[in-house]
């Protein structure tokens, strides 16, 4: 590894990792400069194995044995090392977790190609909350379904919140952004998928109900508002969990696992 004593936190490879607390600011640099933010050394882990690379390293000296042969490919990668109260300084929370890795964004994949062997895929379509994108992500990989689509519209699956609470699974998971559901709707039916949105309907199938096609493409909304009408207007059906004691809906991340279990099985 190439080490470099955090003396100084004007060096310029260093802000990737300033003003970490500045999500607004975050939201427009990261995705324009071409880099991710991989938090925690098994996150970093699980980018490298997934062909993602380094641009720089940030920890304390303590976490140098964990990232010694994950880092042993990129021995140029400067490992930026300092103690706790300059880490904090510089990125502007305490790094406990102890390791950030600024990584190099890869290419987004052509959706046809995404799609092409996938039966199970969830579109998330205007989703604003990065934690929820994050555990849409982590429920994808752990009930089976094959890959995640996001529109223009949804939060960044590689901003450094969803990456943590996804578990690095966003970095497992095969996804890429869709166009305008124009484009989108018969991209997914030429592909053979039934798009599926899940929405409060007086006509919706309870999920317990619907007949699971072979290929299917499930779509949830945003947070406040739901599903647009467009998502909706693509929609070959519309289907509900079926709620008791006068809820009507759950959180978009909890009513995400509930809907992959059924259509896994």
């Amino acid at each position: 590894m190439r080490l470099v004593a955090l003396d100084s936190l004007d060096a310029p490879e260093l802000d990737d990792f300033s003003r970490l607390t500045d999500v607004a600011l975050r939201r427009r640099l990261e995705p324009a400069g071409g880099l991710y933010l991989a938090e925690s050394t098994k996150v970093i882990g699980r980018a490298i194995a997934a062909g993602h690379v380094p641009r720089s390293v940030l920890t304390r000296r303590s976490w140098l044995p964990d990232l010694d042969e994950m880092l042993a490919p990129f021995p140029d990668v400067p490992v930026f090392v300092g103690d706790d109260e300059v880490l904090e300084q510089l990125t502007g929370y305490h790094l406990h977790r102890g390791a950030l890795a600024s990584m190099h964004r890869p290419p987004l994949a052509d959706p046809a190609d995404v799609l092409r062997d996938a039966r199970r895929v969830v579109i998330l379509d205007g989703l604003a909350d990065h934690t929820n994108v994050g555990a849409i992500f982590r429920s994808v990989a752990g009930l089976g379904a094959d890959a995640v689509l996001v529109t223009s519209t949804c939060a960044d699956p590689l901003y450094r919140r969803s990456v943590r609470v996804s578990m690095g699974t966003v970095l497992q998971v095969p996804w890429t952004r869709l166009p305008d559901w124009r484009e989108a709707g018969p991209l997914l039916h030429g592909l053979g998928f039934e798009i599926a949105a899940l929405a409060l309907s007086d006509d919706a199938v309870p999920l317990d109900r619907y007949a699971v096609p072979d290929r299917v493409a499930l779509v949830l909304g945003s947070e406040g508002d739901g599903l647009g009408r467009r998502a909706i207007a693509a929609a070959d059906t519309v289907v509900t969990i079926p709620m008791l004691h006068g809820v009507d809906s759950l959180n978009v991340a909890a009513a995400a696992a509930v809907a992959l279990w059924a259509i896994t099985r």
